[in-house]
């Protein structure tokens, strides 16, 4: 049996593990919510620590705390933000919507480690939790903790993504392919337009994100239980940002309108937004690779992934594009969470969200899920992955819609039926349109150029 000790608070006394350093209100949490057996992501725990970290300076400097206690929760909670106490955070994702019992287990681990510190009482309410409340700790958390993984793992691994993705552009612009819309054949382009167009995508993704930053790091802290900032110090919010800011080297700044952030989350809901909007991208771009792979036989085969595991139990040889496989579901689960981020923003009630924990847990999967995601295309696909000449060469030399390049020259009419004559008896469409236009070998050589077709405005030296 496992030992346990008597802890009390305002409703009685419970029964805690020993060895535990939170108290009554986590473990009447434990006891309660017990929904999924997932607890608040590691990065949301030192987003929140963050914050006391901050209160705790803010109120020293105030003058609202006593420097001795400000200062032994300072010393702790630097541990906290370490993550060397996650296992000290067992409370569920499902409960209650403000978010107080993850909060109240801060404030409890921080009071016992303080305590044994500084060898008085310091108090999980009184001191701790000094100048702040959960309505207002827990939203601002969910702020920072995602501006942190954002600046901290998201855009590195992203920026890290369009740079591989760039240089194999830059590699890759001299094998001209078929370009496809609804599937079937289309005008050429090279394999380095088509990557550079992938950059473009997620560089337009990152500009979004970067975008919506900036209001993502405006916080309600100093707000207290609705708004007024009641119990804090008038120069409580303002401080505190100057402290965080200075802790975690990102700017965040003093919400104009303290009741704002506590009662709604919109900002929370256009940076997911944006998230959902890499994902759309990421997608993309993975059945993108997907199709350039399929075969090797039965299907387009212009690339060769990277084997990186036998793909069937019972096929033998059979391999499969795992990570862009991967990297669609990843993009799923962020759409998903979007959704889920986007009911809970709007179960704001009047003056508070209640689904706050939720919020938290989402956005900050999104973003772990994101960055690997980027990481692994990156390394594991598009770093690597090979080019079967031979076949992009023969299939654009067939392509028939190459005599869109005669339109201006013979009309749209004539030119579909070289077209259709070329499809039917599987020649290619120079040798047809050589017997039925009076153009040269040279000008049609010239005219059907794949290469120059793929760059119809730049000069074939140039190219």
């Amino acid at each position: 049996m496992e030992k346990t000790r008597i802890e009390t608070d305002s409703l009685g006394a419970v029964e805690v593990p020993q060895e535990a350093l939170y108290g009554a209100q986590t473990q009447r949490a434990v006891n309660h919510f017990q929904f999924s057996g997932r607890r608040m992501p590691d990065s949301f725990i030192a987003g929140l620590a963050h914050i006391k970290w901050a209160a705790a300076q803010a109120n020293a400097e105030l003058g609202t705390l006593p420097k001795d206690i400000a200062e032994s929760i300072i010393q702790v909670v630097q541990g906290v933000i370490k993550g060397e106490y996650n296992h000290q955070f067992p409370v569920d994702v499902f409960q209650t919507g403000s978010g107080t019992s993850t909060n109240m287990n801060m404030n409890e681990v921080l009071a016992h480690l303080a305590t044994s510190h500084l060898d008085q009482p310091v108090h999980p309410n009184d001191h701790v939790n000094c100048s702040q409340s959960s309505n207002d700790v827990i939203p601002s958390s969910i702020h920072v903790s995602a501006v942190l993984q954002y600046q901290q793992q998201l855009k590195p691994a992203l920026e890290h993504l369009i740079r591989v993705t760039r240089q194999r552009a830059d590699g890759l612009d001299s094998y001209v392919k078929t370009g496809r819309t609804h599937l079937m054949d289309a005008m050429p382009l090279t394999l380095g337009q088509e990557l550079n167009t992938w950059a473009f995508q997620l560089e337009e993704a990152q500009a979004r994100l970067e975008g919506s930053l900036s209001r993502l790091m405006s916080i309600g802290l100093g707000g207290t239980a609705i708004g007024t900032g009641i119990n804090a110090h008038p120069q409580f919010a303002q401080t505190a940002v100057v402290f965080l800011s200075n802790n975690t080297g990102c700017v965040f700044t003093s919400a104009k309108n303290l009741f704002s952030r506590i009662s709604a989350m919109d900002n929370v809901v256009e940076f997911s937004g944006q998230l959902k909007t890499l994902a759309v991208a990421l997608m993309k771009i993975s059945n993108d690779l997907r199709w350039m792979n399929s075969g090797p036989l039965a299907g387009l085969s212009e690339i060769e992934l990277k084997a990186l595991q036998p793909g069937s139990s019972i096929m033998p040889g059979k391999v499969n594009p795992v990570i862009p496989e991967a990297v669609c579901m990843v993009s799923a689960r962020v759409m998903g969470n979007d959704t889920s981020i986007a009911v809970a923003g709007q179960s704001g009630n009047f003056q508070l969200n209640v689904m706050l924990p939720l919020i938290a847990d989402s956005l900050l999967e999104s973003l772990r899920l994101l960055e690997a995601s980027c990481c692994h295309l990156a390394d594991l696909v598009i770093d690597d992955f090979k080019v079967n000449k031979e076949n992009i060469q023969s299939s654009v030399a067939k392509n028939p819609i190459l005599v869109t390049a005669l339109n201006p020259i013979i009309g749209y009419e004539k030119a579909a039926a070289i077209a259709k004559q070329a499809y039917k008896e599987g020649k290619p469409i120079i040798e047809v349109a050589a017997s039925a236009t009076s153009l040269s070998e040279d000008e049609l050589g010239k005219l059907l150029d794949p290469r120059l077709l793929s760059y119809p405005h730049v000069k074939d030296r140039e190219i």
